[in-house]
């Protein structure tokens, strides 16, 4: 009989290794220092996640109104509900609730509420010029429920292997730990502008394969976390080629594809350009796409609201990922409306569309201020080069430290970016994410921030940052030269 001496199943040693191998920087020694910090007193600028409303973005009034009215209907049955609501925000509420027998609190389709994944094809089908078909959406809380959905389908043992960009969210090699499959890294090139070097990726591959591993599929991020580069229709062709030619399954994370910051790369779906391409690529290509109401410039993260789109998957691997879906019974309602409100908003003519369309544009074009100012404030830095933040919501500036101060961190006990941003940290309140957080190559060293804060606090805070880091290239100054990318 167990005498309670022994080792218990959730002691440390006993628990899955698996489990242990994960790491998740953005809330990792960096993250929870800066809240020791806050606790202690100490102003902090959390600007380590895509987080836009815990950093001042105020959230869009419309979808707002339908969500408030759909989380307490009876208010629909008072006389003077128009008097505080307008009249297409009732509307929709009561469109959305026709929809959802029992309303928010009641479990929906394990793949989501149907006219709602009818609203998400249609926006697909207007966004891409094809037709989308809503029994092949599922929608989730957030595209990281399903990212790991179709990890987890992936992934069969540890030598099955997922090509993964370098820099990476880390949502993606903590995912493929958990599931016990190999993470095999493929470099951006930084001095291209974060672009992709297919000989580079084509040479990754017969390594890993070269080693037993079977490379599976390929992981795109467009627009790019934590970099901001956006893919251009060519890159976008040549990767879906590339899937082809290796029989991989593309999944295309476009979570940012409305965080535009220049008007030379738009943002263009691997699903368009797919169809483009024609047969036999267009039939065989194996694509899982996926969006969220997170980002954008909707920033509504809170409400875990995303879907994944399948494209050539056969019917009986559907079958078993709504199988696996339906485990968790339904995704959160709530974030569901949020979906049909992002991909279906307001349309001119609409009494809440000049309303809606004024804040998007504000946001938007805030966004894009910010990324200027940031990207030109580290370039003004001493042995910090950065490139334009082009998407997304990131800047990912490489800091160029001289050998004194990686001595000082090897002493310390720490990798050379993450003793950067802890003195950063501890000299300013901002809190950043190392770059080593994401992967970068070797001797190299970076920082992920977001370009989230406020507008009128951004100068503030490039002027804190350039003045901690020109007295920490003072004191650790070694004589090195850096010259410029």
């Amino acid at each position: 009989m167990f005498g309670g001496g022994g080792r218990k199943p959730l002691d440390y040693d006993e628990l899955n290794e698996n489990v242990k191998k994960v790491q998740y920087a953005v809330r990792g020694e960096l993250y929870l220092r800066a809240s020791e910090l806050q606790k202690e007193g100490k102003k902090i600028i959390f600007t380590n996640v895509g987080n836009p409303h815990a950093l001042g973005q105020k959230p869009l009034t419309f979808p707002r109104q339908v969500v408030a009215l759909c989380q307490a209907p009876f208010l629909l049955d008072d006389p003077n509900v128009g008097l505080i609501f307008p009249a297409d925000a009732i509307a929709r509420a009561k469109h959305y609730l026709a929809m959802a027998p029992g309303g928010l609190g009641a479990y929906s389709d394990s793949r989501g509420i149907p006219g709602v994944r009818k609203e998400v094809a249609e926006f697909i089908q207007r966004r891409d010029g094809y037709p989308s078909d809503p029994e092949l959406i599922y929608l989730t809380d957030g595209a990281s429920k399903g990212v790991m959905q179709m990890l987890n389908t992936i992934i069969r043992n540890e030598r099955d292997g997922i090509l993964v960009p370098v820099p990476q969210y880390p949502l993606y090699s903590a995912a493929i730990s958990l599931f016990g499959g190999s993470l095999v890294p493929y470099y951006l090139e930084e001095e291209a502008n974060w672009g992709l070097d297919f000989v580079n990726i084509r040479q990754t591959v017969a390594s890993a394969r070269s080693k037993g591993i079977t490379v599976r599929a390929m992981v795109i991020i467009n627009p790019g976390n934590p970099t901001g580069q956006c893919l251009s229709q060519g890159n976008i062709k040549e990767l879906l080629s590339f899937c082809f030619q290796e029989n991989l399954v593309l999944l295309a994370d476009e979570v940012y594809q409305q965080n535009i910051y220049q008007d030379e790369r738009p943002f263009i779906s691997a699903r368009k350009v797919l169809f483009d391409m024609g047969p036999p690529m267009s039939r065989e290509v194996q694509l899982v796409s996926f969006h969220t109401v997170s980002k954008g410039y909707w920033g509504e993260c809170g409400q875990r609201g995303g879907y994944f789109e399948m494209t050539n998957l056969p019917p009986k691997t559907v079958d078993e990922i709504y199988k696996v879906a339906s485990i968790a019974l339904s995704p959160n309602v709530p974030g569901q409306i949020f979906m049909g409100l992002m991909v279906n908003p307001p349309k001119p003519g609409d009494i809440s569309y000049l309303k809606f369309a004024a804040e998007s544009k504000s946001i938007l074009e805030s966004l894009r201020r910010r990324a200027r100012l940031m990207t030109d404030g580290f370039n003004s830095c001493r042995n910090v080069v950065c490139n334009f933040t082009e998407g997304a919501m990131y800047s990912f500036p490489q800091i160029r430290l001289p050998q004194r101060a990686i001595d000082a961190a090897r002493r310390a006990g720490k990798a050379a970016d993450v003793f950067y941003c802890l003195k950063l940290l501890e000299a300013t309140g901002i809190s950043t994410v190392p770059g080593s957080g994401f992967g970068q190559k070797e001797g190299v060293f970076h920082l992920r921030t977001t370009i989230l804060p406020a507008e009128e606090d951004m100068p503030a805070i490039m002027s804190s940052f350039k003045n901690f880091n020109d007295s920490f290239m003072d004191q650790y100054d070694d004589g090195s030269s850096y010259s410029r990318m």
